[in-house]
């Protein structure tokens, strides 16, 4: 990963956005601070609409009411 500052940026963004599409992420920082990034397309880190589709089973009772002791345990209601 490469940092930058702003003002370095905005002078060389045409070798940024190539050093990005060639792999690279190229952090830009705003006085030290990290700001933005430049990622290579297809590197993001975002998970896509119904990524998980198919792959997670819900129970039929998985919203029907705790067992009274377990209830008690979460409410802080030790017997």
């Amino acid at each position: 990963m490469i940092t930058v500052p702003l003002g370095e940026a905005k002078n060389n963004l045409s070798k940024l956005v190539d050093d990005a599409a060639a792999g690279k992420i190229i952090t830009i920082a705003k006085h030290g601070r990290a700001m933005a990034q430049l990622v290579p397309v297809g590197k993001t880190n975002r998970q896509r609409i119904g990524a998980m589709k198919g792959k997670l089973v819900i129970p039929e009772d998985f919203d029907a009411p705790l067992p009274s002791d377990l209830l008690d345990a979460f409410e802080g209601n030790h017997s």
